[in-house]
C-alpha cells in the first residue's frame, strides 16, 4: 500500500491502531505485547522527537509486533496488520 501521509501522521496512525487494540477482546500474552509496542510507538509520536529515537522505536515496535501471530480476535488482527503494514513505510522512509 502506498501513502500519502507524511512521516509523522504514520507516526501517528500507528500509534492509534496499536492503542485500538486495547478496547478489543485480545488474548492476554497478544495484549502484553501489544500494550508494550503502543507504549513505544507513542514515545515515537511529536514534532519535537530526534529521527534516531524513531528509528529505535519503530524498529522495537517491529520487534514485539513479531511476537503477536494471533490475537483471538478479527478486528484486533486486523489493527495488527495495519500497525505492521505502516511500520514497514515508516521504515522505508527513514
Amino acid at each position: 500500500m502506498t501513502y500519502s501521509k507524511d512521516r509523522s501522521d504514520l507516526l501517528a496512525d500507528l500509534h492509534a491502531e496499536l492503542e485500538a487494540t486495547a478496547e478489543l477482546p485480545v488474548e492476554a500474552r497478544a495484549s502484553q505485547w501489544l500494550g508494550e509496542a503502543e507504549a513505544v510507538a507513542g514515545d515515537a509520536v511529536g514534532e519535537e522527537v530526534p529521527e534516531a529515537v524513531i528509528e529505535k522505536r519503530v524498529g522495537q515496535v517491529r520487534m514485539l509486533l513479531s511476537n503477536v501471530e494471533e490475537t483471538g480476535s478479527e478486528a484486533a488482527d486486523r489493527r495488527v496488520a495495519a500497525a505492521r503494514e505502516l511500520v514497514e513505510e515508516i521504515e522505508s522512509r527513514l
